[in-house]
């Protein structure tokens, strides 16, 4: 098949394109209420479901999830008997950080070097605009010879679970034959892949009482326990000297047996300081897509601006710790739970509260839609196959739709390659991987439903 007219389509598409990444951008819909109005986010599922009914869309809604926030769905039916594809993607977005370090503002769209940089303009508000160029250049060659349904989720950042538990709650809402989760990348520009599994998470908060109240660190230190202190040497506990992962009972020696990260890439993609060493054993991809990782996020203590000479009577961190592929997100949590009460220094008292949870994901690549994926990839990458690779990441949903639909087929494609940094400040995309993206989705589309058809 021949992808000169879609690609044609698209790439006339693309000033459009733009133009709509940079309206969807500017909403600072990050699912938060403490830290961006609601308001944001209401605005950017109304945008989004608008776009939905400026394409065709029948039965657009916004869906108000447990967790408070809203999904936007929408049906458009295609020719009688056709598969039914369903095309993920969310317009929530992660907090910009220090907006003081983005060369350009971060709800701005702003093109810099050949790329655009704009919060979520990788993860996942591209995602959308991917999907919507591709069904856009189908009704242009022929039309859509699917039934699609859209589900643009309004919370995936904060891995509060409202969309799944929707889900759950309404399971004929998103049946579908097969699955595009536009929300992971190719492994490098300009290579074609498909993520084969995902880690799952677990989010912990630990809170550390020691006192009554704050001392004078003149008078009591060196008797009076620090929970500040403390709380340190229990976060120390999770890392062995080389930086592994250390949670009791969780094994961290399993193996990437697929595509392999050279560590010198990694390095670069990284930007990890010249003489810093990596942390952890094994290959780059065992470490990043098939051994546990935990992270500490956050730490409530004094800052250093405004300091007094106190020990702190309470301390409090939050703690991600990201699941292999294997393992059971809810063991995970039972087991960093306990590590956290047993390691707790001098009797301090522990207490530890869940925000967010989601199970690891491993996709069946030797499914018939990952052969039409391959020759759409193909086509629109040309001289290039697709490879298939880990992604260190999470996406709760993916799981739920398994359990919810086992015989459909789930992809997952998307623009969060390494140079687009997401989740750290100047987020960007690059506009040819998501021509190149879309021209890909569309393709797959028709060689879907072609071979439905055979």
């Amino acid at each position: 098949m021949t992808a000169r007219p879609i690609a044609a389509t698209i790439a006339s598409l693309m000033p459009r394109a733009k133009a709509e990444l940079t309206e969807l951008v500017a909403f600072q819909s990050v699912a938060d209420p403490a830290q961006f109005p609601r308001s944001e986010c209401e605005a950017a599922a109304d945008w989004v479901a608008d776009a939905l009914r400026a394409e065709g869309f029948q039965d657009v809604a916004l869906l108000d999830t447990p967790d408070g926030t809203q999904s936007v769905y929408g049906f458009l039916p295609g020719p009688a008997g056709a598969p039914t594809v369903l095309l993920y993607a969310h317009y929530d977005v992660q907090p910009p950080l220090d907006e003081s370090a983005w060369l350009s503002p971060p709800f701005e769209l702003t093109e810099r070097d050949g790329r655009w940089y704009g919060r979520g303009a990788a993860d996942c508000k591209g995602g959308f605009i991917m999907h919507l160029l591709a069904l856009r250049a189908l009704k242009a060659d022929g039309g859509v010879p699917v039934s699609v349904k859209v589900i643009a989720e309004g919370s995936e950042e904060q891995g509060t679970g409202g969309l799944e538990r929707y889900a759950q709650a309404h399971p004929e809402l998103l049946a579908a034959d097969t699955i595009v989760i536009g929300d992971t990348g190719n492994f490098r520009v300009g290579l074609p892949t498909v993520t084969a599994t995902l880690r799952g998470m677990t989010m912990l908060r630990v809170t550390l009482d020691t006192l009554e109240g704050n001392l004078h660190s003149g008078q009591f230190g060196g008797a009076a326990p620090d929970a500040l202190a403390a709380m340190i040497q229990l976060l120390a506990s999770l890392r062995a000297e080389d930086g592994s992962t250390t949670v009791d009972g969780l094994t961290a020696d399993t193996e990437w047996d697929g595509l392999q990260y050279p560590e010198a890439e990694f390095r670069s993609d990284a930007k990890v300081l010249d003489g810093v060493e990596l942390i952890g054993t094994g290959t780059v991809a065992d470490r990043i897509w098939a051994r546990p990782a935990v992270t500490v996020i956050g730490i409530d203590c004094p800052p250093v601006v405004g300091a007094t000479p106190s020990l702190q009577a309470s301390a409090r961190a939050q703690i991600s710790l990201r699941v292999p592929p294997g393992r059971d997100a809810a063991e995970a949590t039972e087991l960093l739970t306990a590590h956290l009460v047993a390691h707790a220094p001098w009797g301090a008292r522990v207490s530890v509260e869940q925000v967010g949870r989601g199970q690891p994901f491993r996709a069946d690549t030797t499914s018939p839609a990952y052969t039409s994926m391959a020759r759409a990839m193909e086509a629109a990458y040309p001289g290039e196959t697709m490879q298939t690779s880990g992604m260190g990441g999470s996406i709760p949903l993916c799981n739920t739709l398994a359990a919810l639909y086992p015989e459909a087929e789930i992809l997952l494609i998307g623009l969060s390659e390494p140079e687009a940094q997401i989740h750290a400040v100047n987020e960007s995309v690059s506009p040819e991987e998501l021509e190149r993206l879309s021209v890909t989705e569309a393709l797959f589309l028709r060689n879907y439903a072609d071979s439905k058809r055979a």
